[in-house]
C-alpha cells in the first residue's frame, strides 16, 4: 500500500536492462558517446522538430537551470503558488538564477487563470525599481494532478510572448499529462507556444534521468557551460541516455504512464465508494483527499505509506475540520490492483 510518490516506485525493468547492455567496454565521456547522439536526435523525432537537449541527473536542477537561463538576475518567474518551483525546490531557482525572484501567483485547481497572468503583468513601478518578469513557468501536470489542456497552454503563452517573456514548463509528471490528454508531445509543448520543458523519467520508471530541452536552439546558447557550473554534466551519461532510449523506445513511457493513471482513476473511484470524495480532479496520478485524524492513524498503522498535504492550499468550499488531514495518495505504473484493494479495505473497516 505505498502511495508515497512515484519516486518510491522501482526502476522499469525496460530500463535496467538497457543499463546493463551499455555497460560493456569504454566510451567517451560527458556526453561524447553514440548513445547521447542518438537520444539528441530522437528528441528532434520525438517533438517533431530540431530540438536541444541536455541530460541532467534530478528534477530540481532541469528546473532551476532552465529558468535561470531563461532570465537575468534581475528577473523574475511567474509560476503558481503550487507549483514544485515555488514550494519544494530550496531556492535552487533563485540560488542558480543569480537572484531571481519567483512570483507565485493564485489559480484553482492549481493552473494560472488568463486573467490573473494578466494582472501580474502589469504590476509593478518598472524598471530601475521592481523586478521585471522574465520567464511563466507552467507545471504539467500541476502539483495537484491536473492538467493543462494544449489550447489553455496555448492563451497563456501569447500573453507571455506578448510582454516578452520565455516560457517553462516543468513536466516532471509530464508523461502523465501525455497519456491522459491523448496528444502528441508537440502540440502540448512548442506548437503550443512553450520554449523549455523539464522532461522528467524519472517519476516514470527511470532512475535519475531528466532532460532539459530547448525547441529553439538558438536559445539554448551557453547551456553548456551553465550545466557543468552547475554541476550537472554527468561524466558517464550513456547510462542516462541508455534510459531515456530505452523508456522512448516502442512508447514505453507512455505505457508506464498509462499504468499509473489508470491505477489512480481505479483508486479514486473505490475512494469515493467508502465515502472519501479526491479534493481535485484526478486526471493523472495523483488523487487528494480530506480523511479524519483517526482514519489517518489506523491507515498508516496498517502499512499505509502516504504524504501529508498543507491544508492551505484546500480549494474554497472544501471543509477543513480541526481533526481532519488532507493527503495525498500517488500511484506509478508499479501499482498493483491488490494495493489499490488492501488500502480500500482497510479503509472501509474504519
Amino acid at each position: 500500500m505505498n502511495f508515497a510518490s512515484d519516486n518510491a516506485a522501482p526502476v522499469a525493468p525496460e530500463i535496467l536492462e538497457a543499463i546493463v547492455r551499455v555497460n560493456e567496454g569504454f566510451a567517451l565521456a560527458y556526453g561524447n558517446d553514440d548513445w547521447t547522439r542518438a537520444l539528441e536526435r530522437r528528441m528532434s523525432e520525438l517533438f517533431e522538430r530540431e530540438v536541444a537537449t541536455f541530460l541532467v541527473a534530478t528534477g530540481t536542477a532541469a528546473n532551476a537551470i532552465a529558468v535561470a537561463h531563461c532570465c537575468q538576475p534581475w528577473n523574475s518567474v511567474l509560476c503558481h503558488a503550487q507549483a514544485h518551483l515555488a514550494t519544494d525546490e530550496a531556492g535552487a531557482p533563485e540560488f542558480y538564477g543569480g537572484g531571481l525572484k519567483l512570483v507565485e501567483l493564485p489559480g484553482d485547481n492549481a493552473k494560472i487563470a488568463p486573467e490573473t497572468l494578466r494582472t501580474a503583468l502589469a504590476r509593478g513601478r518598472g524598471v530601475p525599481h521592481s523586478v521585471i518578469p522574465g520567464a511563466l513557468s507552467l507545471s504539467q501536470s500541476t502539483e495537484v494532478g491536473t492538467i493543462y489542456r494544449p489550447e489553455d497552454v496555448r492563451t497563456l503563452t501569447e500573453i507571455a510572448h506578448e510582454h516578452g517573456l520565455a516560457v517553462h514548463m516543468d513536466g516532471a509528471r509530464f508523461a502523465n499529462a501525455v497519456a491522459s490528454l491523448g496528444c502528441t508531445p508537440a502540440e502540448i509543448t512548442w506548437k503550443a507556444g512553450v520554449d523549455v520543458l523539464s522532461f522528467g523519467a524519472t517519476k516514470n520508471g527511470a532512475m535519475e534521468a531528466e532532460a532539459v530541452v530547448f525547441f529553439d536552439p538558438k536559445r539554448a546558447d551557453g547551456m553548456a557551460s551553465r550545466r557543468k557550473r552547475a554541476g550537472q554534466l554527468i561524466s558517464k551519461q550513456r547510462f542516462a541516455a541508455a534510459q531515456f532510449d530505452a523508456w522512448l523506445r516502442d512508447n514505453l513511457w507512455l505505457r508506464l504512464a498509462r499504468r499509473a493513471n489508470a491505477a489512480a482513476a481505479r483508486l479514486a473511484e473505490k475512494l469515493g465508494s467508502v465515502g472519501l470524495q479526491p479534493v481535485w480532479p484526478v486526471e493523472a496520478n495523483e488523487i487528494f483527499v480530506m480523511i479524519p485524524r483517526e482514519t489517518d492513524r489506523r491507515l498508516r498503522e496498517a502499512g499505509a505509506a502516504y504524504a501529508d498535504w498543507p491544508r492551505e492550499f484546500l480549494p474554497a468550499g472544501i471543509l477543513s475540520s480541526p481533526d481532519g488531514e488532507l493527503i495525498r495518495l500517488v500511484t506509478s505504473f508499479a501499482t498493483t490492483d491488490r494495493d489499490i484493494e488492501s488500502f480500500i479495505r482497510v479503509a472501509h473497516e474504519i
